[in-house]
């Protein structure tokens, strides 16, 4: 593996933001959409699809019930691991890093662009919890839509966000016969060490 600093300029976190834009504007369906990985305390691995909502220098940002498997996994060991995978571009991106939870403020300002409905369903939801019948859920949920009719929808002190500070990131390019580009990039103190990766 041949090690190289990242040029001025070439931040893997912007070039990220690149490829997300692009598969934007390729209408790719939910491309937003990133399977994340956590682990418990005994090392055991869960993995499910979750909504990037949030990037920038710091991190990936997604939301969550702090209550559901993933939560409590990541409160309790705080790293994880994500990819995306955008077919049509023949393009992956995996990412390793430590998670932090995002402040109020940051939960408050997200959930305040969310539409109501979503807030609602949120606030009937004790994810991942058992549950004896979708009839219990949709009654909960009406409740919830009568009791705050006319009113806003409180963000729940359980929902909230993480952020991945990311130590790694890969990206994957297609290519013929399978000699696949694959380039990582691993954080040295404020900066980035590039590396090539063989396919």
């Amino acid at each position: 593996m041949i090690a190289a600093m990242a040029p001025s300029g070439h931040d893997p976190i912007a070039k990220f933001m690149r490829w997300l834009e692009d598969a934007r504007h390729l209408r790719i369906p939910n491309y937003e959409a990133m399977a994340l990985a956590t682990a418990a305390r005994s090392g055991k691995i869960s993995v499910r699809f979750v909504l990037l909502k949030g990037i920038d220098k710091r991190g990936f940002v997604f939301f969550t019930d702090a209550r559901s498997r993933k939560g409590v996994e990541l409160r309790n060991n705080p790293r994880a691991s994500f990819a995306h995978y955008w077919q049509p571009k023949g393009r992956q991106v995996r990412v390793e890093g430590r998670v932090e939870e995002v402040t109020p403020a940051e939960a408050d300002a997200y959930w305040a662009t969310r539409p109501r409905q979503s807030k609602l369903a949120a606030s009937a939801s004790h994810q991942s919890a058992g549950l004896r019948s979708r009839a219990e859920l949709l009654a909960q949920f009406a409740g919830l839509t009568r009791k705050f009719k006319g009113r806003e929808v409180p963000r729940p002190p359980c929902w909230t966000g993480f952020r991945v500070r990311p130590d790694s990131i890969e990206f994957w390019t297609h290519r013929e016969h399978r000699l696949h580009d694959r380039e990582i990039y691993l954080r040295r103190g404020r900066g980035w060490r590039r590396h090539l990766l063989q396919p």
